[in-house]
C-alpha cells in the first residue's frame, strides 16, 4: 500500500489507515473509551436530568458503536493479531493472556446483548429512565473493558507486531479493509 489512508465512518484519528493496522486497533481502543465515557455520562445525565432527545441520541451513538464497530474490531483480534501468537509465541504467559482475551470476547458479546435493549428502547423514546437490572446490565458491560484493552495495547499488540513482517501487515489491513466494504478504496 503506498501510504492510501482509508478510515472508518466517523474515525477521526488521522493515523487509523488500513495501511497501519495497528495504529487502526489502537484508534479503536481510543473510540471504545469515548463510547464508554459517553455511557457513562448517558447514566448520569439522565439520573440528573431525564430523558430528552440528546439521551435518546447519545443512547443511539452507543448502540451504534457497541453494534457495528466493537464486533469488526473483536473479529480483526481473532482473525489477525491472537492466531500468529497462538501459533508463533514462546512466552507462555502470551498465550494464556491470548486465551483469556477470547473468553473476554465472548463474554464481552454476552454482556453487550443483556445490556443493548436498554438502550435501543431510551434511544427509541420508549422508556424514560434505567430500571436497576438495567443499570446493572450496563455497568457489567463496561466494566470489562479497561483491563482487556490495557492487555491489548501493552502486551498483546507489541507481541503481534513483532511477530508479523510487513508483507503480513499489508494483507491483515487489507483484509480489515475488505470486511468493511473500503477494499477498493486501498491502493497498492
Amino acid at each position: 500500500m503506498s501510504g492510501a489512508r482509508v478510515s472508518l465512518p466517523g474515525v477521526r484519528s488521522p493515523g487509523a489507515g488500513f495501511d497501519e493496522p495497528f495504529a487502526m486497533l489502537e484508534a479503536c481502543h481510543d473510540r471504545v473509551r469515548r463510547s464508554l465515557d459517553l455511557l457513562a455520562r448517558l447514566r448520569q445525565y439522565l439520573r440528573d436530568t431525564g430523558w430528552d432527545e440528546s439521551a435518546a441520541q447519545a443512547a443511539r451513538d452507543v448502540l451504534r458503536y457497541f453494534d457495528i464497530a466493537a464486533p469488526l474490531h473483536h473479529e480483526d483480534e481473532e482473525l489477525h493479531v491472537f492466531p500468529p501468537l497462538l501459533a508463533g509465541m514462546p512466552r507462555d504467559d502470551v498465550v494464556q493472556l491470548v486465551r483469556q482475551l477470547q473468553r473476554d470476547h465472548v463474554q464481552m458479546a454476552e454482556r453487550w446483548a443483556a445490556a443493548r435493549g436498554a438502550l435501543q428502547a431510551l434511544g427509541e423514546g420508549n422508556i424514560t429512565a434505567l430500571a436497576p437490572a438495567q443499570e446493572e446490565a450496563l455497568e457489567r458491560f463496561a466494566q470489562g473493558y479497561e483491563s482487556h484493552m490495557r492487555h491489548e495495547d501493552g502486551t498483546i499488540y507489541p507481541a503481534a507486531r513483532a511477530l508479523l513482517d510487513a508483507e503480513a501487515e499489508q494483507a491483515m489491513g487489507a483484509e480489515m479493509a475488505r470486511r468493511r466494504g473500503a477494499a477498493g478504496s486501498l491502493s497498492k
